[in-house]
């Protein structure tokens, strides 16, 4: 069901919705029961694990995800990593984070990587244990990994690589190489609908306008359920209008369900810790939402606002767990501990709030 605009409701029929929200301004608005309200915490258990100690808006300790499931948050994701140095993101982690995920009864959106770290568009690092594979045997490793991660885990959503703009596993699946490319990506889809036929997949794409529809032109054989895009108006653009056309195109054009997958926003140009960050200058927001508590639940506001009004499925936000949790001279602490939902007494920020508005 996709959010509609209704201008007399039987009050019989408001009863039976979950979410009303009424303005004096504004028509009624009804709000899909399965929109993905998701945020990325993938940290956390590292975080956790050093001590770190979140408060609530009350400024009581509080586990973040009993916060973020009372202020009405209904979708966690997670990114997964094959071998990563440490045991942060690999597997066993992820795993027993996702049974604590659905304990508080949320869903859970998996990325997989198919890297041993960060995979970007810059960045597609084929695993140590798959390097000089050959491409038959590469697609099975693929199967096989993917495999073991769906019937273990069960998600509700599930993504084959992260902002996959250049590819995967490069350079065996560089999308230079088209037909290798998609034949990875087959073989992870084909392990999802064989173990987990419920999960729902989805291909991440950074970016918005006229370069997402090249990278889903090169993907539209590929059975899938999710378009995912990433935006961030530091590296997409300061066109909000925009990202909306975009979701709209994306959706009537591959008759798929739209998300934004990834999205932030600074509530400072602070920082509290020596790492660089991000986000430090007003150029690289939008005018009319400064870097501000306020200026970050409003820019929240206005992505989940623009994802209804597109009949998008949902929107996620990255990195609200992300504080400086290495102390504040850390110089490989947090990059992002001023787009947190977090101030730096580690109190809940106003934008906990967005969720359930």
């Amino acid at each position: 069901m996709y959010l509609k605009k209704i201008y007399i409701i039987p009050f019989c029929l408001l009863l039976a919705c979950n979410h009303v929200i009424i303005s004096p301004d504004e028509p009624l608005v009804v709000v899909a029961t399965d929109f993905i309200k998701a945020v990325d915490i993938s940290s956390l258990p590292e975080i956790e694990s050093l001590g770190t100690i979140f408060y609530n808006e009350a400024g009581k300790p509080e586990d973040m995800l009993t916060t973020l499931k009372q202020a009405g948050c209904n979708t966690i994701r997670l990114r997964l990593w094959k071998n990563p140095i440490t045991a942060h993101a690999g597997f066993e982690e992820v795993n027993a984070f996702v049974q604590r995920i659905k304990a508080k009864q949320m869903k859970v959106w998996l990325t997989v990587h198919y890297s041993d770290t960060w995979a970007d568009p810059a960045h597609q690092t084929i695993p140590k244990v798959w390097e000089n594979l050959s491409l038959p045997i590469l697609k099975d490793s693929v199967y096989q990994y993917t495999q073991k991660i769906v019937t273990a885990m069960k998600p509700d959503i599930i993504q084959i690589g992260n902002e996959i703009n250049s590819g995967l596993l490069l350079q065996m699946g560089s999308i230079s190489q088209e037909d290798d490319f998609k034949s990875l990506l087959r073989s992870g889809i084909k392990a999802v609908r064989d173990h987990s036929p419920n999960s729902k997949i989805m291909l991440h794409y950074a970016g918005i306008a006229s370069g997402a529809n090249w990278f889903y032109d090169k993907v539209i054989t590929l059975d899938y359920d999710y378009i995912g895009v990433s935006y961030y108006p530091l590296w997409h653009g300061k066109d909000l209008t925009e990202l909306g056309r975009t979701l709209t195109d994306l959706n009537l054009t591959y008759k798929k369900e739209v998300l934004i997958a990834e999205t932030s926003y600074a509530f400072t140009l602070g920082w509290n810790d020596y790492t660089n960050n991000i986000v430090g200058s007003d150029n690289q927001l939008l005018l009319a939402y400064p870097a501000t508590p306020t200026g970050q639940k409003e820019y929240l506001a206005q992505i989940k606002k623009i994802a209804q009004a597109s009949k998008a499925k949902g929107f996620c936000y990255w990195g609200a767990e992300w504080v400086a949790f290495k102390g504040n001279q850390s110089q490989e602490g947090s990059s992002w501990e001023n787009q947190a939902f977090y101030d730096f007494q580690n109190k809940a920020l106003p934008v906990f709030k967005v969720f359930n508005e």
